[in-house]
């Protein structure tokens, strides 16, 4: 076959193929073959360009895409990919200007009024950010988890526990990165600061309970101190890299207030590194594990600390903040003593060093 054209067309057409049938590498060779022989088509490039992305070729998808929309601009869902991609590539402008491009061309299109309200919260233009949240809600975007970022941008006092969509969606989307970005770029070190002084007395415990274990990193730390380990935590993907680990018995996928409500088993160590950040409302948890810490046993937590005299604060970053003060109201009517409080770093929320209290309950 000597026709450019359609040889381009045939290789069109395997990519096609390859791609719904999941095999990406094979689909993105044709794409580009095709390309070859028909530089600039828009739909080729398009193809191209969500094969990158299904890759995690985020710099690639978003230059081939926007090489695509040159020609053939009228296509929002497009531009929200592009910016979508360039937002993980850390063009954050770029993205601005692809969501601004998918607004100026379709304004009914909420999509792209939620991602470029997310994106300007993250900016801290808060205002502008509340503004998109608001549209998106009006243009009929999931209300509840809308009407929940309108309260972190707002800072409404009375705001309600996030959505668990919002929470399981994050953290599964999120678990392939989790490591490499929290400990590496988030500089995140509050699961050994939390867990060192357990370890650190030389105490083997007889079952340890770890409340929104993610991919593991407790319980790496706690494998060889802990007669039986065991993890809960609501998204799949995190269990699946906890899983991995080979440091549990058991992993529950569960909401962690609904677990702790039903489990008969005890615990003479109950941890939770990170996770009450996105929770409101603590005190369902502190009963719970109450009933279940054997007499002796250590109830070991972090939480994030408000800059106001407020006792819980629902922050930009989507995290709640609960006071020493709140903690200390909790403790004593759930029937706890304190052993230890300790204030220092959590991670990085960009620049900004993020303050925790670190305690420990019995």
């Amino acid at each position: 076959m000597n026709d450019p054209a359609e040889r381009a067309r045939e290789l069109f057409f395997q990519g096609i193929a390859h791609f719904e049938a999941g095999r990406l590498e094979p689909a993105c060779d044709a794409f580009e073959a095709a390309l070859a022989l028909a530089p600039g088509r828009p739909s080729i490039l398009t193809n191209l360009g969500l094969t990158y992305e299904a890759q995690g070729k985020w710099p690639a998808a978003a230059e081939t895409l926007t090489r695509a929309l040159a020609s053939d601009p009228q296509h929002p869902d497009l531009w929200l990919t592009s910016g979508l991609c360039r937002l993980r590539a850390s063009d954050v402008r770029g993205a601005l200007q692809a969501f601004d491009q998918a607004i100026e061309i379709a304004p009914d299109f909420a999509p792209a009024w939620s991602e470029r309200g997310s994106l300007l919260r993250e900016l801290k233009r808060l205002d502008e950010a509340a503004r998109c949240f608001e549209k998106a809600i009006e243009l009929g975007a999931d209300p509840e988890l809308h009407r929940f970022y309108l309260a972190a941008v707002k800072q409404d006092p009375s705001a309600a526990e996030p959505p668990r969509i919002y929470v399981e969606t994050l953290f599964d989307d999120y678990a392939a990165d989790f490591d490499e970005h929290l400990v590496g770029t988030l500089k995140y070190h509050g699961y050994e600061s939390l867990v060192r002084p357990l370890i650190e007395t030389g105490r083997r415990y007889q079952r340890v309970l770890d409340l929104g274990c993610g991919t593991g990193l407790s319980g790496k730390l706690l494998r060889g101190h802990a007669e039986r380990l065991d993890g809960v935590d609501l998204s799949r993907a995190m269990l699946d890299r906890a899983r991995q680990t080979g440091c549990y018995h058991d992993l529950s996928h569960a909401d962690i207030n609904e677990f702790l409500a039903a489990t008969d088993q005890h615990a003479d160590l109950v941890i939770a590194a990170d996770v009450f950040i996105y929770l409101r409302d603590l005190a369902p948890i502190f009963h719970s594990v109450r009933r279940i810490l054997d007499a002796g046993g250590c109830f070991a937590f972090t939480v994030e600390l408000p800059q106001s005299a407020d006792e819980i604060v629902l922050l930009p970053s989507l995290r709640h903040a609960h006071s020493e003060a709140y903690i200390r109201r909790l403790a004593a009517t759930s029937g706890f003593s304190v052993r230890h409080f300790n204030t220092a770093p959590l991670r990085h929320d960009q620049t900004d060093s993020v303050r925790a209290l670190y305690a420990y309950l019995e």
